[in-house]
């Protein structure tokens, strides 16, 4: 059920999709070992989280502002392929579950991609 108080970046198909994605990494990082809850672990639930903090801070911005923020959003999802391989690499989470996580990372990349080249063609139209 949706709040009577809605924000408009909330109808956004990345902000969910990015949401859903902390969420499947805070799920992941509850197995991790206690000696990870401020290492590894926090490092991949802090990036993971700001996807979504990233899109929908930028969303009431310029569109230029929308972009910067689209853009650290990227870099937080290519943080995540590491944090990903990292437990990976460590036992914390299984070859499928890394494989799943760079699908959904993959996702959202193309999805950031494509609505910052939006973005800047508007930009540019108003020149």
């Amino acid at each position: 059920m949706k709040s009577k108080y809605h924000f408009k970046f909330e109808d956004l198909m990345i902000y969910n999709k990015a949401i859903d994605f902390g969420e499947s990494v805070n799920n992941q990082i509850s197995t991790f070992p206690k000696e990870e809850i401020y290492g590894l672990a926090s490092q991949f639930i802090r990036a993971a989280d700001s996807l979504a903090l990233n899109i929908a801070e930028g969303s009431a911005s310029s569109n230029a502002e929308f972009n910067r923020y689209l853009q650290m959003a990227w870099d937080n999802a290519h943080e995540c392929i590491v944090c990903s391989t990292k437990a990976k690499i460590r036992g914390f989470i299984s070859q499928e579950q890394d494989e799943q996580n760079r699908e959904d990372i993959t996702e959202l990349s193309k999805m950031i991609t494509s609505l910052k080249k939006y973005l800047k063609s508007k930009m540019d139209k108003n020149r």
